[in-house]
């Protein structure tokens, strides 16, 4: 078996380093559907000075990815015509299971993965998904708490 004590020496220390992150923001509008988020850039700005002080990098290497598109008419509420003008809806649900390599700068690695998923009514599910593949997939792999879990 191949011993990696250089990377695994270089992960506690990020671990050490990293030892929470706040839910700062604000996702969604009112009470139905809106909760507290960890923002991405924070994520990724924490997490690239702790790993690279520590010889780490992180590369996407593999996605698998399922997309389902959702198509409806819906009555205009804006519209001033008796009946209502019909519109146009859609609804494009991405998920995605990304692999990356933890690549330490001594040549030792491993690979870690995440999943995300993302819904948007244009293009922008992917995007959602992919970016929550990846802080999901640092925030589990350096076990980072995120403010206080309500798991109840």
């Amino acid at each position: 078996m191949e011993t990696k004590t250089k990377i695994a020496k270089a992960i506690i220390k990020v671990m050490k380093e990293v030892k929470g992150m706040e839910k700062n923001s604000r996702v969604g509008a009112g009470t139905k559907g809106a909760y507290d988020g960890t923002k991405d850039q924070d994520v990724k700005e924490i997490f690239n000075k702790a790993l690279s002080e520590n010889g780490l990098c992180m590369l996407q290497i593999g996605i698998e990815e399922e997309t389902q598109i959702d198509r409806w008419e819906e009555e205009d509420a804006w519209s001033k015509s008796v009946p209502k003008a019909m519109k146009s809806k859609q609804s494009v649900f991405t998920k995605v299971k990304v692999k990356y390599l933890l690549l330490h700068d001594s040549g030792e690695s491993i690979e870690l993965a995440g999943y995300g998923h993302g819904v948007d009514p244009q293009d922008k599910g992917a995007g959602k998904a992919t970016t929550y593949a990846m802080k999901n997939c640092l925030l589990y792999s350096f076990c980072t708490p995120v403010a206080k879990m309500d798991d109840t």
